[in-house]
């Protein structure tokens, strides 16, 4: 099948690399040219475990192209993925000019009947405004569908080629039969995961998966703090309530906040537009809420140990990006935590196997970006983990002891047993392990 895919971000680029890997002549499209010279040269300007050599694969083989040239490329597709960046405005809402835009241009270039898939993470109605919008340049018939994607950053590959199930809204018959045949390859194990519904369903549904999934997170981020006042331990008690199968495990692991391009910006807008609309999501707003004081909770645990004023200390931090496998910073609580931190008087010494070059753009100089775990670590008078990378999961401690200048150690992770640590000579603080 010919697909183009409009947008060649995070998003984007997953779906069209893995469209082309199960034998689809795809197309994808952005407006910078500087990109695309970059993808036509197998330069991926995201890290994504195995994107790479997807892409560099299906380039060889003739089933994945890379252009700025959108008119030819909508010429050419049966299928019209629009995959381009909704970011939010200052009240939340999502900025839908780069959709309709694109919506527009579709319909500029429509050439046969085509359909239109809206992949780009967008609020209940959007399909019904990118109708309007291409039905404005055209009178060539054609159908809208709404696929919202699941992916997460670090597992988009096996997310996309596995998928626990995959959402299309759809109103035409013919647009249904088209997308069955585009998805079957992804779902002939395991039995029918396409779940086929109204349009305004499927858009609801990425917003509601990404809220529930946040509310879960905010909700043990609470649960940690009161088990640090009672002198529980929050490790226990996720294992206790997430055995119970109408809880299930996951999801459940405290630590400094949400974070990245999704959780975030879909909790706000869905917020938004209930508000738009004369409903307060009050448990949502909770759930924002309590995340934005999460974010602190690494630099109040750090200044309760070493003071308010930070002049003259140093500070490692092991991990930038937001989550492991990914050089996402967006919206990384490890940004409210460097900036306190700076604010407080305190030197930064950083380590990252990925996000460095993210982080750079950010901090630029203020921060010392270390070559590894250890340097980071050096002369610190606290270390705090911050991201959950597998090399930080079991370092040489000794090691680390000796290069602290004091071996006060922040997890906010939890990767670490306590009693362990303390063993091991380290002032240890996880988040709700049983102590302030």
């Amino acid at each position: 099948m010919h697909v183009a895919v409009i947008g060649s971000g995070y998003v984007g680029l997953v779906a069209g690399a893995c469209l082309a890997e199960t034998g689809n002549d795809v197309v994808c499209v952005d407006k910078d040219a500087d990109k695309i010279a970059r993808l036509q040269r197998n330069e991926i300007p995201i890290y994504e475990p195995g994107l790479e050599p997807m892409v560099e694969r299906n380039q060889a083989e003739g089933r994945l192209t890379f252009t700025t040239d959108i008119g030819a490329a909508i010429r050419g597709a049966k299928v019209l993925f629009i995959a381009v960046g909704t970011p939010p405005g200052e009240d939340g809402s999502a900025d839908l000019q780069h959709v309709l835009g694109v919506a527009r241009e579709i319909g500029r270039h429509m050439n046969e009947p085509k359909v239109v898939v809206t992949k780009s993470t967008v609020p209940v109605g959007t399909a019904e405004k990118v109708r309007a919008a291409v039905k404005s340049q055209t009178d060539v018939p054609f159908a809208v569908c709404s696929n919202p994607e699941f992916l997460k950053e670090g597992a988009a590959i096996e997310d996309f080629m596995k998928p626990d199930r995959v959402v299309i809204g759809v109103d035409d018959e013919d647009a249904r039969a088209v997308m069955g045949e585009l998805y079957a390859p992804f779902t002939r194990q395991g039995g029918n995961r396409i779940l086929f519904m109204d349009i305004a369903s499927a858009e609801v549904t990425k917003y509601a998966a990404n809220a529930m999934l946040a509310t879960r997170i905010s909700f043990m981020n609470q649960m940690a703090l009161f088990c640090e006042l009672v002198g529980a331990d929050v490790s226990n008690v996720r294992l206790g309530i997430g055995s119970d199968q109408r809880i299930g495990r996951a999801f459940l692991y405290p630590g400094p906040g949400y974070g990245g391009s999704c959780f975030p910006k879909d909790v706000k807008a869905i917020i938004k537009t209930a508000d738009d609309l004369g409903l307060s999501l009050d448990v949502l707003k909770s759930v924002e809420a309590v995340n934005e004081c999460q974010k602190l909770v690494v630099l109040h645990k750090v200044q309760r140990y070493l003071g308010s004023d930070l002049s003259g200390k140093t500070v490692g931090l092991w991990g930038l990006a937001f989550k492991a496998e990914t050089d996402d910073m967006r919206e990384s609580p490890t940004v409210p935590l460097i900036e306190g931190l700076l604010a407080a008087g305190a030197k930064v010494q950083a380590h990252d196997p990925k996000a460095t070059d993210s982080a750079r753009h950010i901090f630029e100089d203020r921060v010392m970006y270390a070559a590894d775990p250890y340097s980071a670590a050096h002369g610190a008078d606290a270390l705090c983990v911050m991201t959950e990378w597998l090399l930080y999961r079991n370092p040489d401690f000794d090691r680390v002891r000796r290069l602290l200048r004091r071996p006060l150690l922040v997890d906010g992770r939890n990767l670490y047993e306590p009693e362990r640590m303390k063993a091991l000579g380290f002032e240890y603080h996880g988040i709700g392990r049983g102590g302030r």
